[in-house]
């Protein structure tokens, strides 16, 4: 069942979207070479607890995880692209970090993804995550009341075939609003015309994710994390967004500085 939301509804997702993206901003500022995966995650338990909200990750157990997920932040590095499961790992000059994360704030909810390189970056990291973020731009701007799911779909696997990579149709972006997961599926590659009718009120998480050089995955011993399965590098990109009246409304948008209240000497990582 798909449950459209009202303009009050919207902004109190809203309120939730503008918490998660500024503490995904602040997660990129704080990251960089010599930093362990576990401060990040902790960082992260701390600014929720701050904040009065509750992580939609904690103790998930959706049918393709292995038992609860006991973590607020999926920590994904290099050739991981989701799922990835916090652990003792110490970030390196060059890593490709993608950090995922949802919240729920009064019982409404939020979900957002970004990719970035550490330290010094490869242009084809680079260019990798750019593919991310124009096709996630796409799919955004094709969330248009009177159109069609697949319009979604169709703008992000144009982009993704434009810049030369294939697109895994396994897991892609899902409704979102009293939960984290909702109905409909929202494919990163589909047919413009296609699907159900763009309500306003629909809210999705819309997030194309990439490998560099194959369309396959593979999980870890972990049963969470997932790989390319060549092990050639991944990005992921991700916003929670509401169709309305007058048009597609992002509501996880990050401040257009990154700013670390932690400790705002700290020079930020090299970011795309």
């Amino acid at each position: 069942m798909i449950e459209l939301k009202s303009a009050e509804e919207i902004d109190r997702m809203a309120v939730t979207g503008q918490f998660v993206g500024e503490l995904l901003a602040e997660l990129r500022g704080v990251a960089a070479v010599g930093v362990n995966l576990l401060d990040l995650e902790h960082h992260a338990r701390r600014r929720i607890k701050e904040r009065g909200a509750e992580s939609c990750y904690w103790d998930y157990a959706p049918s393709f995880g292995r038992g609860p997920f006991r973590n607020v932040l999926c920590l994904s590095v290099n050739d991981a692209v989701l799922h990835g499961l916090p652990h003792d790992y110490v970030l390196r000059d060059g890593d490709l970090l993608s950090i995922d994360m949802a919240a729920s704030i009064e019982g409404w909810v939020a979900d957002s993804a970004l990719s970035f390189i550490v330290g010094s970056p490869d242009p084809a990291d680079l260019k990798l995550i750019e593919a991310t973020e124009v096709a996630l731009e796409a799919g955004i701007t094709a969330a248009q009341p009177g159109g069609r799911l697949g319009d979604i779909s169709a703008a992000i696997g144009q982009v993704a075939h434009s810049y030369g990579y294939r697109v895994n149709g396994e897991f892609g972006g899902h409704g979102i609003g009293r939960t984290m997961h909702e109905a409909p599926h929202v494919s990163n590659n589909g047919r413009a015309g296609r699907g159900m009718k763009l309500d306003p009120g629909l809210t999705i998480a819309i997030e194309p994710w990439l490998c560099r050089s194959t369309d396959k995955i593979k999980y870890d011993n972990d049963g969470w994390t997932i790989r390319s399965a060549d092990g050639s590098r991944t990005a992921h990109s991700e916003h929670t967004v509401a169709v309305t009246a007058s048009g597609p409304q992002v509501l996880t948008r990050r401040p257009a500085r990154d700013t670390t209240p932690a400790d705002p000497t700290k020079k930020p990582a090299t970011t795309s």
